[in-house]
């Protein structure tokens, strides 16, 4: 094993460095591996209500492609983050 000599290093500025060098690395490593959300799917009635709106506005919505719906058989479900992503900020 080779022996390492550290010059005008005190053992507790090496301990420092070190430390902040793997903190700085693990904030690097959270930010790649943050835990994802599942996504959350909406049924047009939960839409309705969440927006206090009519059914006829949600299904209005659609067929002018301001909401994205998407189906299974004869089911119709929006993710949560594409209608909170119709929401446009008012001046």
């Amino acid at each position: 094993m080779a022996n390492i000599q550290f010059i005008q290093v005190t053992p507790d500025e090496l301990t420092e460095v070190i430390v902040k060098g793997v903190k700085h690395q693990l904030d690097e490593l959270k930010k790649e591996f943050q835990p994802k959300q599942p996504t959350e799917y909406l049924t047009r009635n939960e839409v309705a209500k969440m927006l206090s709106i009519d059914l006829s506005t949600v299904h209005n919505w659609c067929k002018s492609k301001k909401l994205k719906p998407l189906g299974i058989g004869n089911r119709v479900y929006f993710r949560r983050v594409d209608v909170e992503a119709a929401l446009v900020e008012l001046k």
